[in-house]
């Protein structure tokens, strides 16, 4: 088959026939393959295991026809090797066992070092690349200081962040110094799977919209900054033409203005489903790439209500250049396979139309290039 760039070309924001797609979770619950091999090993072990990796991450390319394969991993694999007891516990999800609650927690932490900690990663992306060079593109991915450092200090999954807001307002030399190693964690282990062959990086921040603008300005972007200077400098000096970035800051919608300063032009700005698309390419100039934004419930309407919403995103983007179509978050464990395909479809199809400019009343307004 032919290599299909097209990801990697809106991601460079530069013009393209459709526009490219994929799934948040897209190698997942959902699919029975996956639950096939996930019957047999735990979670963990599937992450730890470069061959089951691969295996995972290629099923939805093979199977859904997404434009780019995300490596299945998970935001929390870099917990070991900075001092986390990290373990997966059936219907609760992630628990860190030695939660992190004051300064003297912080001073135990080390910074995880892929050479020594996470080379199943590596070892999985250098084998992904192999097996994906006729195909699609591949993207890594890390979690962002924000929402790692959410989960040392809570411990576990939570609704109001309690003990992490407490700790940002209460211990802010402590917050500091945890947040800034977990961004260089992040920028070292997000430089290594470049090196390992990544060719695109997401860097989730999935629980920043807990909290207020000012805090976000005050006591989280200068760390996300951090790790995205660091990553672009890296890619810029490694690849030609550098590697692109997904900044995708969930539930920050209120704040996009604060998502774009912590990003730079040029790279791709991540949103939800919570903002509406044409207000979306309002508020983000031109210079940034746009992922998203459709409802991943979206996925359980009939053929009809599901292109009605990708067609209104669509337009909304019109001829832009930058635009990933993807859901505004990860896609459901009890969605249909064959509703995720009739979505990837119905972008192919409808994006090739509007792009083509045989579509009525597309887009056409500001933030548009010239």
């Amino acid at each position: 088959m032919a290599y299909n760039d097209l990801l990697l070309r809106a991601a460079r924001l530069e013009p393209t026939e459709r526009t490219p797609v994929w799934m948040m979770r897209q190698a997942g619950r959902y699919l029975a393959e996956y639950r096939a091999i996930r019957a047999r090993h735990s979670f963990l072990e599937m992450c730890y295991t470069p061959e089951l990796a691969v295996e995972v991450t290629l099923q939805p390319v093979d199977l859904v026809g997404v434009d780019a394969a995300i490596l299945f991993s998970d935001i929390l694999v870099v917990f070991p090797g900075m001092g986390l007891d990290l373990q997966f516990q059936s219907g609760v999800g992630p628990v860190i066992n030695n939660p992190v609650r004051s300064a003297a927690d912080v001073a135990a932490l080390t910074l995880s070092d892929p050479a020594r900690d996470t080379t199943f990663v590596t070892d999985a992306l250098k084998i992904l690349r192999h097996e994906l060079r006729d195909k699609v593109p591949l993207i890594g991915f890390a979690g962002a200081p924000f929402t790692l450092a959410s989960y040392a200090i809570e411990g576990r999954g939570t609704r109001d962040y309690e003990h992490c807001k407490a700790f940002m307002w209460n211990q802010p030399d402590a917050w500091a110094d945890l947040m800034t190693k977990f961004a260089d964690t992040v920028t070292a282990y997000l430089c290594s799977q470049i090196d390992a062959g990544a060719q695109v990086v997401q860097l989730f921040d999935s629980w920043v919209g807990f909290v207020a603008p000012r805090d976000y300005e005050r006591s989280v972007a200068p760390y996300t900054k951090r790790v995205l200077d660091a990553v672009r400098a890296h890619g810029a000096a490694t690849v030609p033409g550098g590697v692109p970035i997904i900044h995708f800051a969930n539930g920050a919608a209120c704040m996009l203005d604060r998502v774009m300063a912590a990003s730079a032009p040029g790279d791709i700005i991540g949103i939800d489903w919570r903002i509406d698309m044409a207000d979306a390419v309002k508020q983000i100039d031109a210079a940034y790439g746009i992922q998203g934004n459709i409802d991943p419930v979206a996925l359980f309407a009939d053929d009809a209500a599901l292109e009605r919403r990708v067609t209104d995103i669509l337009t909304a983007v019109g001829t832009r250049p930058g635009h990933i179509f993807n859901l505004g978050h990860g896609i459901h464990k009890t969605t249909d396979p064959d509703r995720a395909r009739a979505f990837i479809d119905c972008v192919k199809r409808v994006s090739t139309r509007i792009r083509s400019g045989s579509s009525q009343g597309a887009y056409a307004g500001g933030g548009v290039r010239p």
